[in-house]
């Protein structure tokens, strides 16, 4: 009786998401014609705001709970995920243009802290090489609360950066009718509610279904769990790429990435250092090398398309299956 009760809400959870990523995606495409702002702006900061609600609720919960190293796992997961499979499954539906000026600010600078991340986390592990003896396998380095201070500081001069050059540079009037501001609002906050509460719904449904088919706990987390917190990224922006809101596709991708790694980490470590152990570090270089493979597909044509997509997907899927096996 409960399985049928967890399949029902499995779907209604699906139903939530979609719907909702079709409501947000209005909402903000909307507010960014009123606000002659590019919707690739809109994209790195209220979409991708908005669909990075799940991984601040998980990792700041497990920050003040003590419990904070799935902060650090949770952000880089999150990040492989939308960079591989959000993207991948967009340039399915269509090749999804990059903005050069994501291609010259925003892919850098998320490779960038990425790597800074990775150098002050791994690097006494990797210069002593008791990183590839397993000598460091619980305690390899830190996210210490004074790189948390930094990387919160480069989200608010990031942000204020983003603010003042879109002032500088508007979006030139369209002839496409209005919606009233309330109603750009009322879209944005009730399609966020249902890709919230349609992606809690999933993960919940989808742990005890999984469970129920004999999945291990491991086996849940690496896929259930880190699908469930990333499908608002997932959903919204393929809506946006099915659309031809690309601008808002691209932007979500990127700005969620940053979003993870300097506001919901800086915040994790700030409340409390993050402990990390081998498999995030590992994971860490896994997420620098696939950036930098991305930004390759991105900067040759100035847009990803179907192969290349099929191509990050695949390697996702190598990703995973690489995690569930190593010791």
């Amino acid at each position: 009786m409960k399985l049928a009760l967890m399949i029902v809400l499995l779907i209604v959870g699906f139903v939530g998401l979609i719907k909702g990523a079709d409501l947000f995606v209005d909402g903000s495409a909307a507010l960014a014609r009123n606000l002659k702002v590019p919707s690739l702006i809109i994209g790195l900061t209220i979409v991708a705001m908005g669909t990075s609600a799940p991984e601040l609720a998980v990792s700041t919960s497990a920050a003040i709970a003590g419990s904070n190293e799935i902060a650090l796992s949770n952000v880089i997961g999150s990040n492989l995920f939308n960079s591989l499979v959000v993207l991948g499954a967009c340039s399915l539906f269509c090749a999804v243009p990059v903005d050069k000026v994501v291609l010259k600010r925003d892919f850098p600078i998320s490779i960038l802290v990425t790597i800074l991340v990775f150098a002050v986390v791994g690097g006494r592990a990797i210069f002593s090489g008791k990183l590839f003896t397993g000598a460091m396998a619980d305690n390899a380095g830190t996210v210490y609360r004074w790189l948390g201070i930094l990387l919160l500081v480069l989200f608010v001069a990031y942000i204020t950066y983003l603010v003042i050059n879109a002032k500088r540079h508007p979006e030139p009037e369209t002839e496409e009718k209005k919606k009233p501001y309330w109603q750009c609002f009322l879209f944005i906050l009730i399609g966020l509610a249902l890709i919230v509460g349609g992606g809690q719904a999933v993960v919940y449904s989808a742990k005890y279904i999984a469970a129920a088919a004999g999945m291990t706990e491991t086996l849940i987390g690496l896929t259930v769990v880190a699908l469930g917190t990333s499908l608002p990224e997932l959903v919204t922006s393929c809506v946006a790429a099915k659309k031809g809101e690309t601008g808002l596709a691209i932007g979500n991708v990127v700005g969620s990435n940053i979003f993870n790694l300097m506001l919901i980490l800086g915040i994790s470590s700030a409340i409390h250092p993050v402990a990390s152990n081998v498999a995030s570090v590992f994971d860490m270089g896994i997420l620098i090398i696939v950036s930098i493979l991305i930004y390759i597909f991105a900067a040759t044509k100035k847009k990803v398309v179907r192969t290349e997509g099929i191509v990050m997907i695949l390697i996702y899927i190598a990703d995973v299956l690489f995690a569930i096996f190593r010791k």
